[in-house]
């Protein structure tokens, strides 16, 4: 290399270096620290993600309209499996829990009856706790057919009386082959939805006052 072309090269570094274009190893340390947080970041979403879906949360997808219009046909859901762990189920919580003559067959509806209480269902729909009418707005219709419930059904310990909030299109504690649900077979209550995105958010329970 002639001089010349040296003092050509010196000058472009002598430049670059006046504009900011060379990075100091210092810059450069600092770059790399900050990829490997990033890369550490999106790490720790991952296993948090796998850790909750796995052994805190289950996912599942709604099958069907009895739970219309809180929950739709094809929404994707996580359940939460371990806030009953410190808590008991409460009314109005919209639970998962097996069907007992399918074989990996689920059911997701809603909490009315809790134990040690009596629940009813007159011709009209109202649905009565220990003989009061049961303030709530769930339903999407009135009831049409009260089934097992048209008489008294007596809750025992860790018993439940479960409805779907489409209450006219519903297979649920109305219909005896579903019938009472047990506390051990509570598998969570639906916690966030998926799925769609444009729903996408935690599964309201209670209702408001």
């Amino acid at each position: 290399m002639n001089k010349k072309e040296e003092d050509r090269k010196q000058e472009e570094k002598r430049r670059d270096k006046k504009e900011g274009r060379e990075k100091s190893p210092r810059d450069k340390s600092d770059m790399v620290k900050e990829t490997l947080s990033f890369i550490l970041y999106i790490a720790i979403v991952f296993l948090v993600t796998y850790l909750v879906i796995h052994y805190v949360g289950q996912r599942t997808q709604v099958s069907g309209t009895s739970m219309e219009y809180t929950l739709s046909d094809g929404d994707n859901l996580i359940v939460d499996k371990i806030s009953y762990r410190f808590h008991e189920p409460e009314r109005f919580d919209i639970i998962v829990f097996p069907f007992r003559y399918k074989e990996d067959t689920y059911y997701i509806k809603r909490i009315i009856g809790l134990p040690g209480e009596t629940v009813q269902i007159d011709d009209e729909g109202n649905i009565y706790i220990d003989g009061e009418v049961l303030e709530e707005s769930y339903g999407r219709e009135i009831i049409l057919d009260p089934g097992e419930a048209a008489s008294p059904i007596e809750l025992g310990d860790g018993e439940y009386f479960v409805l779907g909030d489409n209450r006219n299109a519903s297979s649920d504690s109305r219909d005896p082959s579903v019938g009472k649900i047990l506390r051990e077979d509570i598998i969570g209550r639906a916690w966030l939805r998926l799925y769609p995105f444009d729903r996408i958010g935690f599964i309201k329970h209670q209702q408001e006052e």
